[in-house]
Protein backbone atom coordinates (compact mmCIF):
# COMPACT_ATOMS: atom_id res chain seq x y z
CA UNK A 1 0.00 0.00 0.00
CA UNK A 2 1.31 3.34 -0.37
CA UNK A 3 2.28 5.64 1.68
CA UNK A 4 0.02 8.91 2.14
CA UNK A 5 0.47 12.31 0.64
CA UNK A 6 1.18 14.66 3.23
CA UNK A 7 -1.25 17.37 2.47
CA UNK A 8 -0.57 20.19 5.58
CA UNK A 9 1.39 18.03 7.47
CA UNK A 10 4.39 20.18 8.91
CA UNK A 11 5.03 17.87 12.39
CA UNK A 12 8.23 15.81 11.33
CA UNK A 13 7.38 13.36 14.37
CA UNK A 14 3.57 13.49 12.90
CA UNK A 15 4.75 12.26 9.51
CA UNK A 16 7.22 9.77 10.18
CA UNK A 17 5.02 7.80 12.09
CA UNK A 18 1.79 7.87 10.19
CA UNK A 19 3.27 6.64 7.29
CA UNK A 20 3.54 9.68 4.87
CA UNK A 21 5.45 10.14 2.23
CA UNK A 22 8.51 11.74 3.31
CA UNK A 23 11.36 13.67 0.41
CA UNK A 24 14.44 13.56 2.39
CA UNK A 25 15.82 16.90 3.37
CA UNK A 26 18.20 15.62 6.67
CA UNK A 27 21.24 16.11 4.96
CA UNK A 28 19.99 20.02 6.00
CA UNK A 29 21.27 18.80 9.79
CA UNK A 30 24.88 17.52 8.73
CA UNK A 31 25.13 21.13 5.98
CA UNK A 32 24.09 23.09 9.26
CA UNK A 33 26.07 21.14 11.91
CA UNK A 34 28.85 21.60 9.31
CA UNK A 35 28.49 25.48 8.63
CA UNK A 36 26.75 26.89 11.62
CA UNK A 37 26.84 30.25 13.53
CA UNK A 38 25.42 30.40 16.71
CA UNK A 39 21.99 32.36 15.49
CA UNK A 40 21.17 30.93 12.02
CA UNK A 41 18.10 32.77 10.08
CA UNK A 42 17.14 31.10 7.05
CA UNK A 43 14.94 33.64 4.30
CA UNK A 44 12.55 31.61 2.14
CA UNK A 45 9.07 32.12 0.79
CA UNK A 46 5.97 30.86 2.43
CA UNK A 47 5.34 27.04 2.03
CA UNK A 48 8.59 25.72 1.22
CA UNK A 49 8.93 23.54 4.26
CA UNK A 50 10.10 25.66 6.78
CA UNK A 51 8.38 24.44 9.46
CA UNK A 52 8.65 20.80 8.82
CA UNK A 53 12.53 21.45 8.51
CA UNK A 54 12.77 23.12 12.04
CA UNK A 55 10.66 20.62 13.50
CA UNK A 56 12.68 17.83 11.97
CA UNK A 57 15.82 19.81 14.08
CA UNK A 58 13.35 18.77 17.21
CA UNK A 59 13.12 15.68 16.86
CA UNK A 60 16.76 15.16 15.74
CA UNK A 61 18.24 17.23 18.67
CA UNK A 62 16.11 17.25 21.37
CA UNK A 63 16.80 14.78 24.93
CA UNK A 64 14.37 12.09 24.96
CA UNK A 65 13.28 11.76 21.03
CA UNK A 66 12.72 8.37 19.21
CA UNK A 67 16.18 8.23 17.48
CA UNK A 68 13.98 5.64 15.32
CA UNK A 69 12.31 8.65 13.84
CA UNK A 70 15.66 8.87 11.54
CA UNK A 71 15.73 5.35 10.45
CA UNK A 72 16.77 5.17 6.84
CA UNK A 73 17.07 8.85 5.71
CA UNK A 74 20.69 10.35 4.74
CA UNK A 75 21.13 11.72 8.61
CA UNK A 76 21.40 7.96 9.73
CA UNK A 77 24.93 7.43 7.03
CA UNK A 78 26.65 9.53 9.53
CA UNK A 79 27.18 7.54 12.51
CA UNK A 80 29.62 9.78 13.91
CA UNK A 81 27.59 13.08 13.43
CA UNK A 82 24.58 11.08 14.99
CA UNK A 83 26.03 10.24 18.01
CA UNK A 84 27.68 13.13 19.26
CA UNK A 85 24.63 15.54 18.82
CA UNK A 86 21.71 13.29 18.26
CA UNK A 87 19.00 13.30 21.73
CA UNK A 88 21.93 15.60 23.07
CA UNK A 89 20.04 18.48 23.76
CA UNK A 90 17.28 20.78 25.18
CA UNK A 91 15.02 22.35 23.05
CA UNK A 92 12.61 25.11 22.90
CA UNK A 93 11.10 25.77 19.50
CA UNK A 94 8.39 27.94 19.03
CA UNK A 95 6.37 29.07 15.89
CA UNK A 96 5.40 33.12 15.54
CA UNK A 97 3.02 32.37 12.81
CA UNK A 98 0.08 33.09 15.18
CA UNK A 99 1.36 36.19 16.60
CA UNK A 100 -1.27 38.63 15.35
CA UNK A 101 -3.81 40.77 16.12
CA UNK A 102 -6.00 44.11 15.27
CA UNK A 103 -4.38 45.87 18.51
CA UNK A 104 -0.88 45.51 19.97
CA UNK A 105 -2.54 44.19 22.97
CA UNK A 106 -4.23 41.10 21.26
CA UNK A 107 -0.50 40.66 19.28
CA UNK A 108 1.28 40.32 22.69
CA UNK A 109 -1.63 37.68 24.63
CA UNK A 110 -1.06 35.68 21.26
CA UNK A 111 2.81 35.35 22.27
CA UNK A 112 2.66 34.92 25.37
CA UNK A 113 0.09 31.83 24.63
CA UNK A 114 2.82 30.89 22.25
CA UNK A 115 5.47 30.84 25.09
CA UNK A 116 3.29 29.93 27.45
CA UNK A 117 2.05 26.88 25.87
CA UNK A 118 6.24 26.01 24.87
CA UNK A 119 7.13 26.46 28.57
CA UNK A 120 3.94 24.43 29.43
CA UNK A 121 5.91 21.51 27.78
CA UNK A 122 8.46 21.39 30.26
CA UNK A 123 6.57 20.80 33.19
CA UNK A 124 9.12 18.42 34.80
CA UNK A 125 10.93 21.57 35.32
CA UNK A 126 8.68 22.72 38.63
CA UNK A 127 9.49 19.50 40.33
CA UNK A 128 13.22 19.58 38.91
CA UNK A 129 15.67 18.81 41.88
CA UNK A 130 18.41 20.73 39.94
CA UNK A 131 16.14 23.44 40.48
CA UNK A 132 16.25 25.65 43.52
CA UNK A 133 12.63 27.83 44.94
CA UNK A 134 13.32 30.81 43.33
CA UNK A 135 14.34 28.75 39.90
CA UNK A 136 10.75 27.32 40.33
CA UNK A 137 9.50 30.44 40.38
CA UNK A 138 10.76 31.64 37.50
CA UNK A 139 9.05 28.63 35.67
CA UNK A 140 5.98 29.70 37.29
CA UNK A 141 6.20 33.14 35.76
CA UNK A 142 6.00 31.65 32.65
CA UNK A 143 3.28 29.27 33.06
CA UNK A 144 0.77 30.67 35.41
CA UNK A 145 -3.01 31.13 33.97
CA UNK A 146 -5.18 33.62 35.35
CA UNK A 147 -8.68 33.58 33.50
CA UNK A 148 -7.81 31.17 30.86
CA UNK A 149 -4.76 33.44 29.56
CA UNK A 150 -1.09 33.15 30.41
CA UNK A 151 -0.07 36.11 32.87
CA UNK A 152 3.19 36.39 32.31
CA UNK A 153 4.22 40.57 33.11
CA UNK A 154 6.07 42.68 29.62
CA UNK A 155 8.96 41.92 31.56
CA UNK A 156 8.73 38.21 32.12
CA UNK A 157 7.76 37.93 28.44
CA UNK A 158 10.82 39.97 26.91
CA UNK A 159 13.43 37.53 29.04
CA UNK A 160 11.16 34.44 28.62
CA UNK A 161 13.12 32.68 26.66
CA UNK A 162 15.65 33.29 27.74
CA UNK A 163 14.80 32.56 31.50
CA UNK A 164 13.33 28.93 30.09
CA UNK A 165 16.95 28.36 28.33
CA UNK A 166 18.37 28.66 31.56
CA UNK A 167 15.63 26.70 33.72
CA UNK A 168 16.32 23.94 31.00
CA UNK A 169 20.59 24.12 31.24
CA UNK A 170 20.22 23.87 35.03
CA UNK A 171 17.56 20.71 34.97
CA UNK A 172 20.21 18.77 31.88
CA UNK A 173 23.59 20.29 32.47
CA UNK A 174 23.50 21.00 29.03
CA UNK A 175 22.98 24.20 26.79
CA UNK A 176 19.89 24.97 24.82
CA UNK A 177 18.92 25.01 21.20
CA UNK A 178 16.51 27.47 20.48
CA UNK A 179 14.20 27.40 17.26
CA UNK A 180 11.99 30.28 16.33
CA UNK A 181 9.86 29.74 13.03
CA UNK A 182 8.12 32.44 11.37
CA UNK A 183 10.13 35.16 13.08
CA UNK A 184 8.71 38.06 11.01
CA UNK A 185 5.07 37.52 11.07
CA UNK A 186 4.27 39.79 14.36
CA UNK A 187 6.38 42.40 12.37
CA UNK A 188 4.25 41.74 9.40
CA UNK A 189 0.84 42.03 11.27
CA UNK A 190 2.40 44.62 13.04
CA UNK A 191 2.94 46.86 10.12
CA UNK A 192 -0.37 46.18 9.42
CA UNK A 193 -1.76 46.91 12.07
CA UNK A 194 -0.58 50.34 13.24
CA UNK A 195 1.65 48.91 16.15
CA UNK A 196 4.75 48.28 14.26
CA UNK A 197 7.20 50.31 16.36
CA UNK A 198 5.74 48.49 19.66
CA UNK A 199 6.36 45.08 18.35
CA UNK A 200 9.28 46.07 17.05
CA UNK A 201 10.66 47.00 20.63
CA UNK A 202 9.30 43.69 22.24
CA UNK A 203 10.78 41.66 19.67
CA UNK A 204 14.16 43.30 19.66
CA UNK A 205 14.28 42.86 23.89
CA UNK A 206 12.87 39.12 23.11
CA UNK A 207 15.88 38.00 20.53
CA UNK A 208 18.24 40.29 22.18
CA UNK A 209 17.86 38.49 25.54
CA UNK A 210 17.69 35.04 24.02
CA UNK A 211 20.21 35.10 21.05
CA UNK A 212 22.82 37.78 22.24
CA UNK A 213 23.19 37.49 26.09
CA UNK A 214 22.46 34.08 26.71
CA UNK A 215 25.51 31.94 28.48
CA UNK A 216 23.17 28.54 28.33
CA UNK A 217 22.68 28.94 24.37
CA UNK A 218 24.25 26.14 22.23
CA UNK A 219 22.74 27.58 18.71
CA UNK A 220 19.55 29.03 17.01
CA UNK A 221 17.83 28.70 13.92
CA UNK A 222 15.49 31.06 12.78
CA UNK A 223 13.29 31.26 9.51
CA UNK A 224 11.29 33.29 7.89
CA UNK A 225 10.11 35.23 4.63
CA UNK A 226 12.42 38.62 4.85
CA UNK A 227 15.21 39.29 6.43
CA UNK A 228 14.64 42.46 8.46
CA UNK A 229 17.25 45.22 9.31
CA UNK A 230 19.69 44.54 11.77
CA UNK A 231 18.43 48.38 12.64
CA UNK A 232 15.25 47.36 13.73
CA UNK A 233 15.53 44.02 15.80
CA UNK A 234 18.95 42.56 15.39
CA UNK A 235 20.34 45.02 16.77
CA UNK A 236 23.98 44.60 18.25
CA UNK A 237 23.41 40.76 17.02
CA UNK A 238 27.23 40.06 15.83
CA UNK A 239 26.50 36.07 16.06
CA UNK A 240 24.02 36.23 13.27
CA UNK A 241 24.57 33.67 10.11
CA UNK A 242 21.81 34.61 7.80
CA UNK A 243 21.33 32.36 4.58
CA UNK A 244 18.92 33.70 1.91
CA UNK A 245 17.65 32.46 -1.06
CA UNK A 246 20.36 34.14 -2.91
CA UNK A 247 23.59 32.23 -1.15
CA UNK A 248 24.93 29.53 -2.86
CA UNK A 249 24.10 27.13 0.83
CA UNK A 250 21.76 25.11 1.55
CA UNK A 251 20.51 25.37 -1.50
CA UNK A 252 18.26 22.12 -2.21
CA UNK A 253 17.77 22.16 1.80
CA UNK A 254 14.01 23.97 1.68
CA UNK A 255 11.62 23.03 -1.75
CA UNK A 256 11.85 20.30 -4.23
CA UNK A 257 14.68 19.55 -6.61
CA UNK A 258 13.80 18.16 -9.84
CA UNK A 259 15.40 14.64 -8.66
CA UNK A 260 12.86 14.96 -5.93
CA UNK A 261 9.35 15.97 -8.00
CA UNK A 262 10.40 13.07 -9.99
CA UNK A 263 10.96 10.43 -7.77
CA UNK A 264 7.54 11.47 -6.10
CA UNK A 265 5.77 11.10 -9.47
CA UNK A 266 7.30 7.75 -10.24
CA UNK A 267 6.30 6.41 -6.74
CA UNK A 268 2.38 7.42 -7.14
CA UNK A 269 2.62 6.19 -11.17
CA UNK A 270 2.35 9.96 -12.14
CA UNK A 271 5.27 10.62 -14.21
CA UNK A 272 3.42 11.51 -17.35
CA UNK A 273 2.64 14.53 -15.53
CA UNK A 274 6.55 15.58 -15.00
CA UNK A 275 6.66 18.25 -17.56
CA UNK A 276 3.30 19.51 -16.38
CA UNK A 277 4.80 20.05 -12.66
CA UNK A 278 7.80 21.37 -14.12
CA UNK A 279 6.02 24.28 -16.22
CA UNK A 280 3.88 25.32 -13.05
CA UNK A 281 6.11 24.89 -10.11
CA UNK A 282 9.60 24.80 -10.73
CA UNK A 283 11.72 27.83 -11.62
CA UNK A 284 12.75 29.09 -8.19
CA UNK A 285 16.47 29.91 -7.90
CA UNK A 286 17.66 29.03 -4.66
CA UNK A 287 21.91 29.44 -5.11
CA UNK A 288 22.39 27.76 -7.78
CA UNK A 289 19.69 25.22 -7.83
CA UNK A 290 16.55 25.17 -9.12
CA UNK A 291 13.29 24.49 -7.19
CA UNK A 292 9.94 23.32 -7.11
CA UNK A 293 7.32 25.02 -4.27
CA UNK A 294 6.32 21.58 -2.38
CA UNK A 295 3.27 22.50 -2.21
CA UNK A 296 2.36 23.25 -5.28
CA UNK A 297 3.74 19.96 -6.18
CA UNK A 298 1.72 17.54 -3.17
CA UNK A 299 -1.39 19.64 -3.91
CA UNK A 300 -1.51 18.52 -7.63
CA UNK A 301 -0.32 15.27 -7.16
CA UNK A 302 -3.08 14.46 -4.57
CA UNK A 303 -6.00 16.12 -6.99
CA UNK A 304 -4.36 13.44 -9.75
CA UNK A 305 -4.66 10.80 -8.06
CA UNK A 306 -8.42 11.06 -7.52
CA UNK A 307 -8.80 12.87 -11.47
CA UNK A 308 -6.19 12.33 -14.34
CA UNK A 309 -7.82 14.96 -16.21
CA UNK A 310 -7.38 17.66 -13.90
CA UNK A 311 -5.64 20.87 -14.90
CA UNK A 312 -2.79 22.47 -12.78
CA UNK A 313 -4.04 25.50 -10.44
CA UNK A 314 -2.65 28.05 -8.61
CA UNK A 315 -2.13 26.58 -4.66
CA UNK A 316 0.89 28.88 -3.73
CA UNK A 317 -0.66 32.09 -3.24
CA UNK A 318 -3.73 33.20 -1.29
CA UNK A 319 -5.27 36.58 -0.84
CA UNK A 320 -3.78 38.25 2.10
CA UNK A 321 -0.06 37.31 0.32
CA UNK A 322 -0.67 38.80 -2.53
CA UNK A 323 -1.86 42.79 -1.60
CA UNK A 324 2.12 43.20 -2.37
CA UNK A 325 1.37 42.78 -6.21
CA UNK A 326 -1.35 45.31 -5.55
CA UNK A 327 0.71 47.81 -3.74
CA UNK A 328 2.77 47.43 -6.47
CA UNK A 329 0.55 47.89 -9.90
CA UNK A 330 -1.00 51.33 -7.50
CA UNK A 331 2.41 52.76 -7.09
CA UNK A 332 3.14 52.32 -10.87
CA UNK A 333 4.10 54.55 -13.17
CA UNK A 334 4.31 53.79 -16.69
CA UNK A 335 7.88 52.63 -16.59
CA UNK A 336 6.73 50.09 -14.16
CA UNK A 337 3.82 48.81 -15.94
CA UNK A 338 6.17 48.39 -18.76
CA UNK A 339 8.67 46.24 -16.48
CA UNK A 340 5.63 44.69 -15.00
CA UNK A 341 4.55 43.55 -19.20
CA UNK A 342 8.25 42.37 -19.50
CA UNK A 343 7.82 39.90 -16.72
CA UNK A 344 4.57 38.32 -17.45
CA UNK A 345 5.77 38.47 -21.30
CA UNK A 346 8.71 35.86 -20.02
CA UNK A 347 11.29 38.83 -20.11
CA UNK A 348 13.54 39.59 -17.51
CA UNK A 349 14.29 42.95 -15.81
CA UNK A 350 17.08 44.46 -13.98
CA UNK A 351 16.98 45.42 -10.43
CA UNK A 352 18.98 46.65 -7.47
CA UNK A 353 17.94 44.25 -4.64
CA UNK A 354 17.74 44.88 -1.05
CA UNK A 355 17.51 41.76 0.98
CA UNK A 356 17.98 43.89 4.64
CA UNK A 357 14.91 45.89 4.55
CA UNK A 358 12.24 47.29 7.40
CA UNK A 359 8.45 46.53 6.67
CA UNK A 360 8.69 49.94 6.99
CA UNK A 361 11.03 50.55 4.16
CA UNK A 362 8.58 48.43 1.95
CA UNK A 363 6.23 51.45 0.94
CA UNK A 364 9.33 54.51 0.93
CA UNK A 365 9.82 53.42 -3.32
CA UNK A 366 8.61 50.91 -5.75
CA UNK A 367 12.23 49.67 -5.95
CA UNK A 368 11.98 48.10 -2.41
CA UNK A 369 8.94 46.71 -3.33
CA UNK A 370 10.91 44.52 -6.17
CA UNK A 371 13.07 43.86 -3.65
CA UNK A 372 10.19 42.15 -1.71
CA UNK A 373 8.61 40.08 -4.49
CA UNK A 374 11.97 38.90 -4.69
CA UNK A 375 12.30 37.54 -1.41
CA UNK A 376 9.12 36.19 -0.94
CA UNK A 377 9.24 33.86 -4.56
CA UNK A 378 7.17 36.24 -6.94
CA UNK A 379 10.26 36.84 -8.77
CA UNK A 380 13.23 34.49 -9.03
CA UNK A 381 16.79 35.01 -10.03
CA UNK A 382 18.34 34.49 -13.79
CA UNK A 383 21.79 36.00 -13.07
CA UNK A 384 23.58 38.35 -10.89
CA UNK A 385 25.41 41.62 -11.88
CA UNK A 386 27.47 43.86 -10.29
CA UNK A 387 26.57 46.29 -7.69
CA UNK A 388 24.05 44.16 -6.33
CA UNK A 389 21.59 44.10 -9.22
CA UNK A 390 19.97 40.86 -10.75
CA UNK A 391 18.57 39.84 -13.62
CA UNK A 392 14.57 38.98 -12.09
CA UNK A 393 11.78 37.14 -14.06
CA UNK A 394 8.46 35.28 -13.08
CA UNK A 395 9.72 31.58 -11.41
CA UNK A 396 6.95 29.95 -13.88
CA UNK A 397 3.62 29.75 -15.25
CA UNK A 398 1.41 29.69 -11.49
CA UNK A 399 2.82 32.90 -10.70
CA UNK A 400 2.93 34.26 -14.38
CA UNK A 401 -1.24 33.52 -14.13
CA UNK A 402 -1.25 35.07 -10.71
CA UNK A 403 0.03 38.07 -11.86
CA UNK A 404 -2.22 38.42 -15.28
CA UNK A 405 -5.25 37.49 -12.84
CA UNK A 406 -3.83 40.84 -10.49
CA UNK A 407 -3.29 42.82 -13.61
CA UNK A 408 -7.04 42.51 -14.75
CA UNK A 409 -8.45 43.09 -11.24
CA UNK A 410 -6.17 46.51 -11.10
CA UNK A 411 -6.85 47.46 -14.93
CA UNK A 412 -10.71 47.00 -14.56
CA UNK A 413 -10.59 49.12 -11.11
CA UNK A 414 -8.49 51.83 -12.71
CA UNK A 415 -10.77 52.33 -15.46
CA UNK A 416 -14.44 52.05 -13.96
CA UNK A 417 -12.53 54.70 -11.13
CA UNK A 418 -12.76 57.34 -14.13
CA UNK A 419 -16.28 56.83 -15.54
CA UNK A 420 -16.53 59.64 -17.77
CA UNK A 421 -13.56 58.25 -19.89
CA UNK A 422 -15.30 54.78 -20.05
CA UNK A 423 -19.00 56.14 -20.71
CA UNK A 424 -17.50 57.77 -24.29
CA UNK A 425 -15.97 54.89 -25.14
CA UNK A 426 -19.04 52.99 -24.84
CA UNK A 427 -21.23 55.98 -26.37
CA UNK A 428 -18.59 55.63 -29.58
CA UNK A 429 -20.12 51.96 -30.19
CA UNK A 430 -23.71 52.58 -30.15
CA UNK A 431 -23.25 55.58 -32.59
CA UNK A 432 -20.54 53.89 -34.91
CA UNK A 433 -17.62 56.62 -33.83
CA UNK A 434 -14.95 54.42 -35.39
CA UNK A 435 -12.21 57.63 -34.64
CA UNK A 436 -13.08 57.45 -31.20
CA UNK A 437 -13.50 53.58 -30.02
CA UNK A 438 -10.06 53.60 -31.68
CA UNK A 439 -8.39 56.25 -30.19
CA UNK A 440 -9.47 55.61 -27.03
CA UNK A 441 -8.28 51.68 -27.08
CA UNK A 442 -5.07 52.91 -27.96
CA UNK A 443 -4.99 55.01 -25.23
CA UNK A 444 -6.19 51.71 -22.69
CA UNK A 445 -4.12 49.78 -24.52
CA UNK A 446 -0.98 52.13 -23.07
CA UNK A 447 -2.19 52.11 -20.11
CA UNK A 448 -2.69 48.52 -19.46
CA UNK A 449 -0.36 45.57 -19.07
CA UNK A 450 -0.56 43.18 -22.38
CA UNK A 451 0.37 39.58 -22.24
CA UNK A 452 1.82 39.13 -25.39
CA UNK A 453 3.27 35.06 -24.90
CA UNK A 454 5.11 33.95 -28.22
CA UNK A 455 4.53 30.10 -27.01
CA UNK A 456 0.95 30.35 -27.26
CA UNK A 457 -1.56 30.30 -30.18
CA UNK A 458 -3.15 33.39 -31.50
CA UNK A 459 -6.52 32.57 -30.38
CA UNK A 460 -4.66 32.62 -26.81
CA UNK A 461 -3.15 36.25 -27.42
CA UNK A 462 -6.59 36.92 -27.98
CA UNK A 463 -7.42 36.23 -24.50
CA UNK A 464 -5.96 39.85 -22.81
CA UNK A 465 -7.42 41.77 -25.68
CA UNK A 466 -10.88 40.01 -24.97
CA UNK A 467 -10.92 40.38 -21.11
CA UNK A 468 -9.78 44.32 -21.42
CA UNK A 469 -12.59 45.42 -23.63
CA UNK A 470 -15.22 42.94 -22.40
CA UNK A 471 -14.28 44.40 -18.86
CA UNK A 472 -15.09 48.28 -20.41
CA UNK A 473 -18.36 46.91 -22.20
CA UNK A 474 -19.83 45.51 -19.21
CA UNK A 475 -19.30 49.16 -16.67
CA UNK A 476 -22.20 49.92 -19.12
CA UNK A 477 -25.26 48.42 -16.52
CA UNK A 478 -27.97 48.86 -18.89
CA UNK A 479 -26.40 46.75 -21.43
CA UNK A 480 -26.72 42.98 -22.08
CA UNK A 481 -23.17 42.20 -22.63
CA UNK A 482 -22.65 38.34 -23.33
CA UNK A 483 -18.94 36.75 -23.81
CA UNK A 484 -19.01 33.71 -26.48
CA UNK A 485 -22.06 33.62 -26.70
CA UNK A 486 -23.63 31.60 -29.28
CA UNK A 487 -25.90 33.86 -31.62
CA UNK A 488 -25.28 32.14 -35.35
CA UNK A 489 -23.90 29.09 -36.14
CA UNK A 490 -20.94 29.64 -33.79
CA UNK A 491 -19.82 31.65 -30.63
CA UNK A 492 -18.95 35.61 -31.17
CA UNK A 493 -16.53 37.34 -29.10
CA UNK A 494 -18.81 39.86 -27.74
CA UNK A 495 -22.45 40.58 -28.40
CA UNK A 496 -24.25 43.18 -26.58
CA UNK A 497 -27.57 43.82 -26.75
CA UNK A 498 -29.06 47.66 -25.57
CA UNK A 499 -32.45 49.05 -24.58
CA UNK A 500 -32.81 50.76 -27.19
CA UNK A 501 -33.31 47.55 -29.57
CA UNK A 502 -29.22 48.26 -31.05
CA UNK A 503 -27.46 45.18 -31.21
CA UNK A 504 -23.74 45.00 -31.58
CA UNK A 505 -21.44 42.07 -32.56
CA UNK A 506 -17.48 42.81 -32.17
CA UNK A 507 -15.05 39.96 -33.18
CA UNK A 508 -11.67 40.07 -31.90
CA UNK A 509 -8.27 38.82 -33.80
CA UNK A 510 -4.61 38.82 -32.92
CA UNK A 511 -2.76 40.28 -35.58
CA UNK A 512 0.29 37.53 -35.75
CA UNK A 513 2.21 39.32 -38.59
CA UNK A 514 1.02 43.20 -37.40
CA UNK A 515 -1.16 43.24 -40.58
CA UNK A 516 -4.48 45.12 -38.68
CA UNK A 517 -5.97 45.85 -41.61
CA UNK A 518 -6.27 42.22 -42.53
CA UNK A 519 -7.14 40.81 -39.34
CA UNK A 520 -10.23 43.30 -38.83
CA UNK A 521 -11.24 42.00 -42.36
CA UNK A 522 -10.97 38.30 -41.43
CA UNK A 523 -12.92 39.51 -38.67
CA UNK A 524 -16.06 41.36 -40.14
CA UNK A 525 -15.56 38.07 -42.29
CA UNK A 526 -16.54 35.83 -39.97
CA UNK A 527 -19.11 37.55 -38.24
CA UNK A 528 -21.10 37.74 -41.81
CA UNK A 529 -20.38 33.41 -42.49
CA UNK A 530 -21.30 32.52 -38.60
CA UNK A 531 -24.09 35.01 -39.09
CA UNK A 532 -23.52 36.38 -35.32
CA UNK A 533 -26.00 38.83 -36.13
CA UNK A 534 -29.04 36.29 -35.98
CA UNK A 535 -28.78 35.81 -32.02
CA UNK A 536 -29.51 39.76 -31.65
CA UNK A 537 -31.93 39.56 -34.17
CA UNK A 538 -34.08 36.59 -32.69
CA UNK A 539 -33.89 38.61 -29.35
CA UNK A 540 -35.43 41.78 -30.63
CA UNK A 541 -32.73 44.04 -31.88
CA UNK A 542 -34.25 46.17 -34.71
CA UNK A 543 -30.34 47.38 -36.38
CA UNK A 544 -27.34 45.29 -35.32
CA UNK A 545 -23.69 46.98 -35.68
CA UNK A 546 -20.77 45.09 -36.41
CA UNK A 547 -16.99 45.75 -36.06
CA UNK A 548 -13.49 44.09 -36.61
CA UNK A 549 -11.18 44.78 -33.68
CA UNK A 550 -7.67 44.18 -34.79
CA UNK A 551 -4.94 43.96 -32.15
CA UNK A 552 -0.77 43.45 -31.95
CA UNK A 553 1.00 44.11 -29.17
CA UNK A 554 -0.32 47.96 -28.14
CA UNK A 555 -1.84 48.69 -31.58
CA UNK A 556 -4.79 48.41 -32.92
CA UNK A 557 -7.45 48.91 -35.88
CA UNK A 558 -11.12 49.06 -35.54
CA UNK A 559 -13.33 48.64 -38.57
CA UNK A 560 -17.12 48.42 -39.12
CA UNK A 561 -19.30 46.09 -41.07
CA UNK A 562 -22.54 46.82 -42.73
CA UNK A 563 -24.77 47.52 -40.23
CA UNK A 564 -28.41 44.63 -40.25
CA UNK A 565 -31.10 47.07 -40.85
Amino acid sequence: MRKKLPIGIDGFEKLRTNDFYYVDKTGFIADLLRDWGEVNLFTRPRRFGKTLNMSMLKSFFEIGTDKSLFDGLKIAENKELCAEYQGQFPVIFISLKSVDGLTFASAVAALRTVIGDEAGRFRFLAQSNQLDVNDKKLYHALTAVEGGTFSMSDAVLADSLKTLSQLLAKHYGRKVVILIDEYDVPLDKAFQGGYYDEMVSLIRNLFGNALKTNDNLQFAVLTGCLRISKESIFTGLNNLNVMTVSDPYFCDSFGFTDDDVKELLDYYGLGAYHDAMRDWYDGYQFGNVSIYCPWDVIKYAQILLRDPEAEPENYWANTSGNGIIRRLLQKADQTTRDEVEQLINGETIVKTVRQELTYRDIEDSIDNIWSVLYSTGYLTSRGRLPGKQMKLALPNREVRELFIDLVKDWFREETRADTSRINRFCAAFPKGDVATIQDMLHGYLWDSISVRDTAVRSNMKENFYHGMLLGLLQSQESWIVRSNAETGIGYSDISVATPERLGIVIELKYAEDGNLEAACAKALAQIDEKKYAEGLRRRGMKSILKYGIAFWEKECMVVPGVTDK
